[in-house]
């Protein structure tokens, strides 16, 4: 029988037909799971990458910032393709590079925050893949916070800093520079191509009958278990965050241990005796692809069990052995999942990433270095999630979905989480 990727290069290669039809571009397994994340919304909403950073007002410019962003757009082609699913086959469809940058004005007793939350929550599914938002906030409009987001198809996490930084970079260009030439955007559009195909033909082998047999064995006992949302009052942000910064070893956390801490939240949010879904992203790039934006990191699936705790190095090496199958594409994880009895839908109760604190470099435009700030209580997907930032220090966050979790069973699994990682008592916040 053909693996998931194999079916869809076949489909794929009949949309393709080379007869002078609009261009169409393949998708990862890692992209396919984000259509399969928006195909399970009932609103049919894209998961978004935000970033928001605060400059001195008056410092931005969105002529210049809009000319920036287009040439952005123009030279990477995942940046302005919208994500199609046509006869149930995802693709890409490249577009014209059309970035909007919106000005957004706060209303009486409002602030940037309030009004960013609304803006992303208003997030058109079809339109363009990036795109960036300047409000005034502070006093007397004191600041110019700029949001840069990103549909999650189009990038991962470890895409932002160079995004930022190539941003950043065009907008010290002249604002009536030309774009790249057409040379140039052939040749990036061929690159994109080529890297997924690698990307394909990587994962094709990697959903070879062994890997199947491997995950439908692991993850057969998977359940979701979160409750069905329920209502929120009227007033109420959509998703509560708790975060707490902690000392360090030398080389950091290792990774096992931050599966085991989110298994200690687990338990807390869903009881024990269950087996939870929890997701991470993995992977690297094929040998010899281009460094193309949206090719980019699998997510794997973690089964953590909610009983009695696994020894650590019970932990370790079951992680291991999930890595020598970690190319496994997510959509026929989810295959091998059900064909093995589990009636799982792909849908993760739990997320995990974890970055380094030397890749966020700050966003400068024309010289001046906007503050990176945060802003909470944004729709996230799934009933919680939680991120690490490995450096001097240990910086732990996690944030869940009101209308799935309450706010004192989330903070109670918070305070177990930063427990299970030998932390001092947490602030929630």
């Amino acid at each position: 029988m053909l693996s998931i990727t194999s079916q869809y290069l076949a489909r794929y290669r009949r949309l393709d037909t080379g007869d002078g039809a609009p261009v169409l571009l393949p998708v990862t397994g890692a992209q396919r799971r984000f259509a399969l994340v928006r195909a399970m919304d009932p609103a049919g909403r894209p998961d978004l990458v935000p970033m928001f950073f605060a400059f001195p007002r008056g410092t931005v410019d969105p002529v210049r910032l809009t000319a920036a962003a287009n040439r952005l757009a123009a030279l990477h082609p995942v940046l302005r393709s919208h994500l199609t699913v046509l006869r149930g086959t995802p693709a890409l469809r490249p577009e014209e590079p059309r970035v909007p940058v919106t000005r957004l004005a706060c209303g009486s007793g409002e602030d940037a925050a309030a009004v960013l939350r609304r803006a992303l929550a208003g997030w058109a599914p079809q339109g363009a893949p990036l795109r960036l938002f300047l409000v005034q906030d502070g006093p007397q409009g004191a600041e110019d916070v700029l949001a840069v987001v990103l549909d999650h198809a189009a990038c991962d996490g470890q895409s932002l800093a160079r995004i930022v930084a190539e941003l950043g970079a065009a907008y010290d260009e002249d604002a009536g520079a030309e774009r790249p030439s057409a040379s140039e955007v052939a040749a990036e559009l061929a690159a994109y191509r080529d890297a997924v195909l690698l990307q394909l033909d990587a994962e094709e082998r990697a959903g070879a009958p062994a890997a199947m047999a491997y995950w439908g064995e692991r993850l057969r006992a998977v359940r979701e278990q979160a409750a069905a949302p329920r209502p929120l009052s009227a007033g109420t942000t959509p998703s509560g965050a708790a975060a707490v910064r902690i000392p360090a070893p030398p080389a950091g956390v290792p990774f096992p241990e931050l599966l085991g801490a989110c298994r200690a939240a687990a338990a807390v949010l869903f009881g024990a005796g269950h087996v939870v879904p929890l997701g991470y992203p993995w992977g690297g790039r094929p040998p010899g692809a281009a460094p193309v934006l949206g090719c980019f990191l699998n997510t794997v699936v973690f089964p953590t069990a909610t009983g009695d705790a696994p020894a650590p190095s019970a932990t370790a090496e079951a992680w291991w052995d999930d890595l020598d199958h970690a190319a496994t594409p997510f959509d026929a994880v989810v295959h091998a999942a059900r064909a093995a009895g589990s009636g799982w839908t792909g849908r993760l109760d739990g997320m995990l990433t974890v970055d380094d604190a030397r890749r966020h470099p700050p966003l400068r435009l024309g010289g001046v270095t906007g503050r990176e700030i945060r802003i909470d209580g944004r729709a996230v997907r799934g009933p919680f999630a939680v991120s690490v930032t490995q450096g001097p220090e240990l910086q732990l966050r996690m944030v869940w979905d009101r209308a799935l979790l309450p706010d004192d069973t989330a903070e109670s699994a918070f305070t177990a989480l930063a427990g299970a990682l030998r932390t001092p008592a947490p602030t929630v916040g």
